[in-house]
């Protein structure tokens, strides 16, 4: 969280600025972007760039023209022009740093299709927005009530309604093609607004929505990846990672973006290293690659008659042997390679004490045997005794 609004406390305690994704500074909205040319002012002669980039509901970003030299800056709630109507939505960002997100984005600024921006949002636009805003939830569950009793195949995940309240678009998510033309009349019924279906992907659904990964912290593609770009399964088995598809899989249900993150590395650690098939032809008999660890470029081979004994070997070891079976010579055995690689492990903390124990502070059991044994051998002194007074007597 960025903004001054969220940020820690006094005590330590966040404040929570309780926007719900419509912060001033937009320092903790979705897909933010860090203004660093917010302090340099412009050469002389120099105009600032006339679009902006507003955001709207989630993760949803457009770039406007901004016609009237209105003075914006980020966090400025503005009117907008929409199909029909006006739409209202937030400042995200203003100057040269659009050129070049409009430029990233594949936008000509010389386009004349581009909308511009109509005013800064007066207080009732405002009030009309949230009213509206407040009705989304409600009006998602109903349409999600509908859709059930048609027995339509879809699910809807968000519903976004215009600034001025006379169109709402549905997003939705479907395996298949659906005819929702019904579906449109009854929610137009319902409702009395203008409706708009759109399907999106699994992915653009969890990046609408959000949530937090398993990493323990929000979803990037909430936050800050504006890219979905294709995810295999060879990626995981580059990074010999187990084919779990429950712990590959991310909210949407999709292999996880961050796959991708560090695949790189490993495609450029495994261009000199001997692929995972790979045979060494010995005098003691045919060696199996058991196991990899592509950093420490070790591998772990075993004997085909004693597949659980291992043996270590380097990469450097591997490519030797290789290159001698290619000239059909074969080596003695493994164990000549793999003794170099014997280290010893150093102790670096010994427990002589036992001072670390965990259960060193536990009372000892008593023995409750051990306590009738003693209590018997009581009871027969006591008799004993007994009988000899008794004889003195």
């Amino acid at each position: 969280m960025g903004c001054s609004s969220c940020s820690t406390g006094k005590d330590g305690q966040p404040k929570g600025c309780k926007n719900n994704g419509t912060c001033g500074t937009d320092g903790c909205n979705k897909l933010t972007v860090f203004d660093w040319l917010s302090n340099m002012s412009l050469p002389n002669g120099e105009r600032q760039f006339e679009y902006v980039e507003v955001r709207f509901k989630n993760s949803r970003k457009e770039f406007f023209r901004n016609t009237e030299n209105l003075s914006l800056s980020i966090g400025d709630v503005v009117a907008t022009q929409a199909q029909s109507g006006h739409d209202v939505g937030m400042v995200t960002l203003t100057g040269e740093l659009v050129r070049v997100q409009m430029k990233r984005k594949k936008i000509d600024p010389s386009k004349e299709e581009i909308p511009k921006v109509y005013r800064k949002a007066t207080q009732k636009d405002i009030d009309i927005w949230q009213k509206c805003r407040n009705r989304e939830e409600e009006i998602k569950k109903r349409s999600r009530e509908i859709a059930i009793i048609l027995k339509l195949q879809m699910k809807i995940s968000d519903v976004e309604f215009q600034g001025d309240g006379s169109k709402a678009t549905f997003y939705y998510t479907a395996e298949d093609r659906v005819d929702f033309r019904q579906l449109i009349k009854d929610m137009a019924k319902a409702f009395g607004i203008r409706i708009e279906m759109r399907q999106i992907g699994y992915r653009q659904e969890a990046q609408r929505l959000g949530g937090i990964g398993s990493c323990g912290r929000e979803l990037c593609c909430s936050t800050w990846l504006t890219d979905f770009r294709s995810v295999s399964t060879s990626a995981a088995r580059y990074q010999q990672l187990s084919l779990n598809p429950q712990k590959l899989a991310g909210q949407c249900g999709k292999l996880k973006c961050c796959l991708n993150y560090e695949l790189d590395v490993y495609l450029d650690a495994l261009k000199d290293f001997p692929p995972q098939d790979t045979k060494l032809i010995t005098e003691k008999g045919l060696a199996f690659c058991q196991k990899t660890d592509i950093f420490k470029e070790l591998l772990w081979f075993s004997y085909k008659d004693e597949p659980a004994n291992w043996h270590v070997l380097s990469k450097d070891q591997v490519n030797e042997i290789i290159e001698k079976n290619k000239k059909k010579e074969k080596v003695p055995s493994l164990e000549i390679y793999a003794a170099d690689n014997i280290v010893e492990d150093k102790v670096v903390f010994e427990n002589v004490v036992g001072q670390d124990s965990l259960t060193r502070f536990d009372r000892p059991k008593k023995n409750s045997k051990g306590n009738r044994n003693r209590s018997r051998k009581k009871n027969t002194n006591k008799n004993r005794k007994r009988n000899r007074s008794k004889k003195n007597a």
